[in-house]
């Protein structure tokens, strides 16, 4: 049993030291220094320097393998995605890419291919919970409120990004989806901003971001669905300044004789401003909410790093997901081809469990309270 992880970032490293426990494992980036420190982390990863952008040679790279993790970062995971189905490898996909991936799902069945995607922590397993209850309740509101966050506040941005600075400022800039009423509804991201308390770190903001992804489309007869993204408040102010003034734009811009991207500068700027340490304190915080009008459901999840393997919450809760959903296919406990969202997967009670108690199993652990829904509001 041969596994391929196509990304050693942060979250592709956790995925690798999680399952070389169990399987063989090659790791594969660009980034020398990225697979240095998963060497160094354990020995036991093989890990090749490869150009992950060059979808010509997936074919050959991947053919000695049996299934693909796929963490390549977002701008280039469709691509991604598509050159292992074309080279006939089941894979579980975290890269949350912007185009739609249930594009591919023909593809995938003329190859034979189960491809699970967008299986992180959000999306992800926000979408998995959703998938179980929709097939045990009429549900009526959904609500996902998520947030990766540092403990400690340092000024201007009081945050730091386990992902890819250029995702983040997608999510940004990215005009955000939500279903009002039965339909679709388009708001600027960082829209509709609002104070909400959690436990036990305080008050934080909430604005809207294009979350929802595939859920707009599998569960469309569900009249109220919402996602929205956590920071530490005044960080929405700060960011929109920013977009205000430019430096998120995509249009080039010339600067001494030679164009420019200013989101692309802005990326590589924010990077080491942006850049979660390997010890840093963090914690991922996430409340799911389903309702069917007269009762509630709520799904809530605080994790922080593990200092004692200086793996980041972040990293944790997104690439243990993944990994469980790879081991629902090494085990032949999910079989149907073609492209799943979690949602699709969710509704199988065997899998949801699975995926669950995988979690658990490592320490994420997620509290489930039910209440009844007061009619009056």
């Amino acid at each position: 049993m041969q596994i391929a992880i196509l990304g050693a970032g942060m979250v592709g490293r956790t995925m690798a030291l999680d399952l070389v426990k169990t399987y063989p494992v090659t790791s594969f980036d660009i980034s020398e220094a990225s697979l240095k420190i998963l060497s160094n982390k354990n020995s036991s990863v093989k890990t090749v320097k490869a150009d992950l952008s060059d979808f010509g040679q997936y074919p050959a790279l991947l053919s000695e393998f049996d299934f693909v993790v796929c963490a390549v970062p977002g701008f280039m995971g469709y691509r991604s995605l598509e050159a292992i189905i074309r080279s006939k490898k089941n894979v579980v996909d975290i890269s949350f890419f912007p185009e739609n991936a249930l594009e591919l799902d023909e593809l995938a069945k003329q190859h034979g291919v189960t491809a699970i995607v967008d299986c992180g922590v959000a999306p992800g397993m926000s979408n998995l919970i959703l998938g179980y209850h929709n097939e045990r309740m009429t549900i009526t509101d959904f609500e996902c409120l998520v947030g990766g966050l540092p403990k400690k506040r340092v000024k201007p941005f009081e945050y730091k990004a386990p992902f890819s600075p250029m995702d983040v400022l997608e999510e940004y800039t990215r005009p955000a989806r939500y279903i009002e009423n039965g339909s679709i509804v388009t708001k600027p991201a960082m829209s509709d901003a609002e104070l909400i308390d959690f436990e036990p770190v305080g008050t934080l903001e909430s604005f809207n971001t294009d979350g929802l992804r595939s859920i707009l489309f599998t569960m469309s007869h569900i009249p109220n669905m919402k996602e929205k993204t956590l920071r530490y408040p005044g960080h929405i102010s700060l960011m929109k300044s920013m977009i205000d003034a430019g430096f998120f734009s995509k249009e080039p811009v010339n600067y001494q004789g030679r164009p420019v991207i200013p989101l692309e500068f802005s990326s590589k700027i924010l990077f080491d401003q942006w850049k979660l340490g390997e010890d840093e304190e963090e914690f991922t915080l996430m409340r799911i909410s389903l309702s069917d009008g007269n009762q509630m459901i709520r799904y809530e999840l605080f994790d922080e790093n593990e200092a004692s393997s200086s793996t980041s919450s972040m990293s944790r809760t997104t690439g243990y997901t993944c990994t469980a959903a790879l081991n629902l296919l090494i085990g032949n406990l999910f079989t149907k081809k073609g492209v799943f969202p979690p949602e699709l997967v969710g509704c199988d009670e065997t899998c949801f469990r699975f995926i669950l108690n995988y979690l658990a199993e490592r320490n994420v652990l997620y509290k489930i309270t039910t209440r009844a829904v007061n009619p009056a509001g």
